[in-house]
């Protein structure tokens, strides 16, 4: 089924980069985020495919209106989606945008989908089956690298999303390591840059939901990659009543 997951979010991603092209405007919804044609677009074209493979599952996404907790509880299988996570970036034009769709089993993500539109990457992983990235047509599977493995301990974070808290992570760290440096990423490139070696440690000390989240944390988990909830070190769950999660951070299991 992954196949066909990844040719919807490469739908939407061309549904995206046609308005990226343009000049577009900017909505403010209630909750004072942005809103663009682009995340419209995209949100008809992965609910249209979705419901096209599997019609029994039910979606969540950030641009559906959410079903009452009184029927998601009993959910076994969802779908997660943000057809344009990172919309701060893509106004900005900086490329650093994705199309999030993951797919939910008992509050736990077994498949993740991270495509990358102004790139022309995918990132994928299935649970047990590794993590893998797509570009040119060629896939390779990712690994994260050997903690600091070259002597510098990489700290990702948000591009538009910095808080305190965080830069006081990066400050204690310094205490830690020789050196460190800090990387700073939109959208859900943040667990893909960890995936694929680049970063050792994602500390995401502010708000987000859990359609920004779930595709990037199987794909980070499963190249090897630890992902838990800052306050009690336990696994992120998904469908949960309130969907804004809590703080977490992805690391290297040795850190």
């Amino acid at each position: 089924m992954i196949e066909k997951i990844i040719a919807i979010a490469e739908q939407a991603g061309e549904a995206i980069l046609e308005i990226y092209q343009q000049d577009f405007s900017v909505e403010i919804k209630s909750d004072d985020s942005p809103l663009t044609q682009a995340d419209k677009n995209a949100n008809a074209v992965i609910v249209t495919g979705l419901k096209a493979i599997a019609p029994e599952i039910p979606i969540i996404s950030e641009e559906n209106k959410l079903t009452d907790y009184a029927i998601r509880k009993d959910w076994t299988q969802c779908w997660m989606v943000d057809p344009l996570d990172g919309t701060k970036e893509f106004i900005k034009k900086n490329g650093e945008f994705t199309v999030n769709i993951a797919l939910i089993e008992n509050g736990v993500p077994v498949m993740g989908v991270v495509h990358v539109p102004a790139q022309g990457i995918t990132y994928f992983a299935e649970k047990g089956k590794g993590s893998h990235k797509k570009e040119d047509g060629i896939i390779q599977t990712l690994n994260i690298r050997a903690l600091a493995a070259d002597g510098v301990l990489k700290i990702v974070g948000s591009r538009s999303h910095q808080t305190p808290e965080l830069m006081e992570y990066v400050e204690k760290q310094k205490n830690v390591f020789s050196q460190v440096e800090f990387v700073a990423a939109g959208s859900s490139l943040k667990f893909c840059l960890l995936a694929e070696g680049k970063a050792d440690v994602y500390p995401r000390l502010g708000p987000t939901m859990e359609w920004d989240t779930c595709a990037g944390q199987i794909v980070a988990a499963e190249a090897g990659a630890v992902v838990l909830r800052w306050d009690n070190g336990a696994p992120l769950e998904y469908n949960r009543e309130n969907l804004l999660n809590p703080y977490f951070i992805v690391k290297h299991p040795e850190l």
